[in-house]
């Protein structure tokens, strides 16, 4: 069980790091994109594009890595205060009958949309678009897949810890940050 936790979670943590980068890039090509505007007058669709790309790229395939750190804003009226293995229920809890088949269903509600988007390669709105609206809208089933995957992560993890095999259930081996 816990090769299986590790694995999902060092590839949640590998795809977020990665993804992390367009925060800045976001900012670099931002600031480009009003250099180019307002100094030299002109101004770039790919660019202006771009940036809704890798937002939603950011948001969405970084939000399992979000959840591997235990970043998720929580409204813990009891849950700080909750000993460890409260804690692991309420994880294991929200784990197996929210956040699992919360994902699987944006995963299976998405599919179509996404194939449809695939099929015809769908293109930007815009003549001068960026070609690969298919692209972004696959990171939607990707959403689910990673969060369902970190969901399996939580429920295991809490599970060890209610059989005193762990520490905390959020808690990981290699260690967090970027």
């Amino acid at each position: 069980m816990e090769f299986l936790a590790t694995t999902i979670d060092n590839t949640n943590r590998f795809i977020g790091k990665v993804v992390s980068w367009f925060v800045i890039l976001m900012v670099l090509v931002q600031f480009g994109i009003v250099v180019a505007r307002y100094v030299f007058g002109i101004g770039n669709l790919w660019a202006q594009e771009s940036i809704i790309y890798m937002h939603g790229f950011l948001f969405t395939l970084a939000a399992a890595y979000t959840l591997s750190e235990d970043g998720h804003v929580r409204v813990d009226i009891f849950y700080r205060g909750a000993s460890l293995r409260t804690r692991s229920l309420v994880n294991l809890f929200g784990s197996v009958f929210l956040l699992i088949p919360v994902s699987v269903i944006i995963v299976v509600s998405s599919w179509n949309y996404v194939a449809n988007s695939w099929r015809i390669f769908e293109k930007s709105m815009e003549s001068s678009g960026i070609p690969a609206v298919f692209i972004l809208k696959t990171a939607i089933p990707v959403f689910g897949i990673l969060m369902a995957a970190q969901g399996v992560v939580l429920a295991l993890r809490s599970l060890m810890a209610l059989r005193g095999r762990a520490v905390e259930p959020s808690a990981h081996p290699t260690g967090s940050g970027i």
